[in-house]
């Protein structure tokens, strides 16, 4: 997070501009505004023969819905009122997608490369401890995820704390979601959050967003895209992006960027990456050394993946795309999305664009709490039924199906499938309810305005009805 970007408030004006186009009751607005809870652990750890105390957060911003979910993150910039800052928008981003869960966020504030791969589990396994004896980390409490600087591996490391502290707890397994294959979790999981980018840049293209800002296409085949930030989101979405057709001519990192015009090859990137800790230096690229300077980039989509507050009223004039896809939670101030507004940039809500790794991570706590992998009831009969039907098609002489598409067909719904499907699907009917909310209000709203009022309003709905 940028030293002068206040996140906590920068959500709150979001907040705050969308209730003031809502018949709510003032003091229903702030008990939804508020955070509930905010907890600060610190404990120590034995390395190298040392005592290192580390300092931990979580914040459960509303329990309206149990659990809480939230992802926690390992930084060493990591701070309470960025947490807090987060865990608001997890609230809103799972009301928004129509998910059961309150909102929640966590954070360790280390810097993961000082430490073996031996060294981070002890410190993962003894933060988790503190989270489990304060009920911060429970599959009907409270229910972390990956998050910058944390993957599947933290995950199963806390998995394998919760249950065993609680051995006789069946549904241990839910404590955490974005967990390996091998630990409960599920297909799709780890690509989720760049692929729900995608799916909610298609969403918008198809929208009547797009056909009144006059964009070019209904697809992405052929845009060109910029992409801030090469870690799992933003790698996975360049993937995603550049299958469909898209060309992704540059894309920046810690260090600096990489640009080529007719695009670069994601999965030659990272090799190089992976090889080099760097993405400079890439043979089919031009490298550049000032890591900022990829946000000015002409381009047609332009994808901040990274951290918060990195297009600010600073530099938003020299921001150079028709429409900004929020990967990263927070990328814009609200005083440099008022400033794109302006030029007829439109700006696709962090609350939106990045909720495919909490959708997923509802179908993982699902899948862990039923104890039964998606597919498996209906696989076969679907196989069966789609095996005759190709035959009685190709027997009657109607039709001729490719090698290829008969495969497809006869292996009936994966998991990996399902999951994409039911992606795809929450993906679109969110967008669907954020721009019916625009049209409700007359066009005078804007896409995180729409989104805010749709999750505010779930909210309250369900504060009401429980009569708190």
């Amino acid at each position: 997070m940028l030293p002068d970007f206040n996140f906590i408030e920068a959500v709150n004006q979001n907040f705050d501009r969308a209730t003031r186009q809502m018949n709510l009751a003032p003091d229903l607005a702030h008990k939804i505004k508020v955070c509930n809870a905010s907890y600060t652990v610190r404990f120590g750890v034995q390395i190298r023969g040392k005592m290192h105390t580390f300092v931990g957060h979580r914040a459960n911003h509303s329990d309206h819905i149990e659990p809480v979910k939230g992802g926690i993150r390992y930084s060493p910039d990591v701070t309470l009122e960025e947490v807090e800052a987060l865990a608001a928008l997890m609230t809103l981003k799972c009301a928004l997608a129509d998910l059961p869960f309150g909102g929640a966020k966590g954070g360790l504030k280390i810097n993961s490369k000082d430490y073996t791969v031996e060294e981070r589990e002890r410190i993962t396994r003894r933060f988790a401890a503190e989270l489990i004896r304060r009920n911060l980390l429970s599959p009907a409490l409270n229910v972390p995820a990956p998050d910058m600087g944390t993957g599947p591996l933290e995950m199963a490391w806390m998995a394998d704390q919760y249950r065993r502290t609680h051995g006789t707890d069946v549904n241990a397994m839910a404590c955490v979601t974005g967990k390996p294959l091998s630990h409960g979790g599920i297909e799709g999981r780890n690509e989720a959050t760049g692929q729900g980018v995608y799916f909610a840049t298609l969403a918008y293209l198809n929208s009547k967003n797009a056909d009144r800002l006059s964009f070019p296409k209904t697809t992405v085949e052929g845009l060109s895209i910029v992409i801030q930030g090469f870690g799992n989101v933003g790698y996975h979405a360049a993937k995603f992006f550049s299958a469909a057709g898209a060309k992704i001519i540059a894309i920046g990192d810690h260090d600096g960027y990489v640009q080529n015009p007719n695009g670069l090859d994601i999965e030659a990137l990272k090799l190089h990456h992976a090889a080099s800790r760097s993405i400079l230096e890439f043979a089919a690229a031009t490298s550049h050394n000032q890591a900022s300077e990829v946000l000015n980039v002409a381009c047609d989509i332009l994808i901040p993946a990274a951290i918060e507050g990195v297009i600010t009223e600073k530099n938003a004039d020299q921001i150079n795309t028709k429409l900004v896809v929020e990967a990263a939670n927070g990328p814009l101030t609200p005083g440099a999305e008022a400033m794109l507004a302006l030029r007829g940039i439109d700006v696709l809500p962090d609350l939106f664009a990045n909720s495919g790794g909490v959708v997923v991570s509802y179908f993982e706590w699902v899948k862990n709490l039923s104890h039964m992998r998606f597919g498996h009831l209906q696989k076969r009969r679907e196989q069966s039924l789609n095996s005759q039907l190709i035959k009685e098609l190709e027997g009657q002489g109607m039709i001729t199906f490719g090698p290829e598409f008969k495969l497809s067909a006869i292996e009936g719904p994966t998991e990996r499938r399902l999951v994409e499907s039911g992606l795809e699907d929450n993906m679109n009917e969110t967008y669907a309810r954020m721009e019916a909310m625009q049209r409700k209000h007359g066009g005078n709203i804007n896409l995180r305005t729409a989104a805010y009022i749709v999750a505010i309003t779930a909210i309250a709905d369900r504060y009401q009805t429980m009569g708190l």
